[in-house]
């Protein structure tokens, strides 16, 4: 099988830089990640500084996606500011069914301004034109009405709503899931 290919970097959007995280990133990464609103959707606790950097470093600063569960995450910065106010990742799920995943987290100071819209279609360009993606899901918290519109408006569909199925922080809790095919993405484009 050919080596995926890497995105060439930064992805620049109207209002937007995507980039590689960098250790300098662990600080800002970890101020906004770290406010409950926002860590109460992650699968992990609360990180330290420290331990966002050694996250960084061993983990989200590689942007290869060669093999299953592979992910590319790349720092969202405002072009005007060059201030980081999220990031979004891409997961290969399965090569062998050209399946991915997308993912995102922003900084609250910055909800409502379509930033994370913007970006993850950024990232789902470079999944289905680049990298050829047949399918692209976003799963989520079923409480977390906020990142639902986000995959509503970049035109996912939900697909599944499992119940009570995951038991993350504590509680069980529900388990939305949307998906778009590359078709449709295409459809969407044109």
């Amino acid at each position: 099988m050919e080596p995926m290919p890497r995105p060439t970097l930064p992805i620049v959007t109207d209002r937007l830089l995507l980039r590689g995280v960098t250790v300098e990133d662990a600080e800002a990464i970890q101020s906004y990640r770290s406010l409950p609103e926002v860590n109460r959707y992650m699968y992990h606790g609360f990180l330290s500084v420290e331990q966002w950097r050694e996250r960084i470093t061993t983990m989200l600063g590689n942007l290869d996606l060669a093999a299953d569960d592979d992910a590319v995450t790349l720092g969202i910065t405002e072009r005007q500011s060059g201030e980081i106010v999220g990031d979004v990742v891409l997961f290969l799920r399965s090569v062998e069914h050209r399946g991915g995943e997308i993912g995102y987290a922003l900084n609250p100071r910055f909800h409502g301004r379509g930033y994370a819209v913007e970006a993850a279609a950024a990232l789902l360009a470079f999944g289905f034109d680049e990298v050829g993606m047949h399918r692209v899901i976003g799963r989520l918290d079923a409480r977390n009405g906020p990142s639902a519109r986000v995959l509503e408006r970049l035109g996912m569909r939900r697909e599944a709503h499992f119940v009570s199925n995951e038991y993350i922080k504590g509680e069980w809790t529900d388990e939305v899931v949307y998906a778009l095919l590359e078709d449709e993405w295409r459809a969407s484009k044109s």
